[in-house]
């Protein structure tokens, strides 16, 4: 049973992929800088397999003084979007959009859970996900379980390692907005990535 369950986790997880962290220089993460207007803001994203339901990975994008996508131990590294240990910077519509079209294909679909948040509650999440540092592979899930339950108002978030768990806690939340991402591409996350027009 233990090497059954030992297993499941590990395919539910296979898609945290391992990559280099790409350290950008400060000054280019400086002028990168990109606020979305509106409310402060916490998306949890969650790419979902398509065939089994099941979470393949988790990212969280936080839109406080500026916006960012902390992407633990993600795949998602393109030279026009400054990256340091795992927090991805001058997330712009654009970005944004290339973030999604890169994990979404054939095989996976992209689930954004947005909840509205107070401004300190931003800050505070943008400043655990700068301090937090480079993730190991397969614990995306865990380290976005772990930053959120350090967020005033989310103190209630349970741990796991399970991307969709993570979800359908996300989803039992009040105000929650959702919204799903599709497309039909075949290929992998680094296909997605080479074809991102930015």
């Amino acid at each position: 049973m233990r090497v059954w369950f030992a297993a499941a986790m590990l395919a539910a997880l296979s898609a945290c992929a391992t990559v280099e962290t790409n350290n950008s220089p400060p000054e280019v993460i400086t002028a990168a800088k990109y606020r979305e207007p509106g409310p402060a803001s916490l998306t949890l994203m969650t790419m979902v397999n398509n065939r089994t339901g099941g979470g393949g990975h988790t990212a969280l994008m936080i839109n406080g003084s500026q916006r960012v996508i902390f992407d633990p131990a993600g795949s998602f590294v393109n030279d026009r979007v400054p990256e340091r240990d795992d927090v991805l910077y001058g997330v712009s519509p654009p970005v944004l959009a290339g973030y999604k079209s890169a994990h979404a294909r054939s095989t996976f679909h992209v689930v954004s859970q947005t909840v509205q948040v107070t401004p300190a509650q931003a800050e505070t999440a943008l400043r655990l996900a700068q301090q937090n540092g480079p993730v190991p592979r397969l614990f995306c899930t865990s380290a976005t379980t772990e930053l959120l339950r350090q967020v005033p108002g989310f103190q209630d978030i349970q741990q796991t390692m399970f991307p969709t768990n993570l979800m359908e806690q996300m989803e039992r939340r009040v105000g929650v907005k959702t919204d799903r991402y599709y497309e039909d591409d075949d290929g992998t996350i680094i296909d997605g990535v080479a074809r991102v027009q930015l």
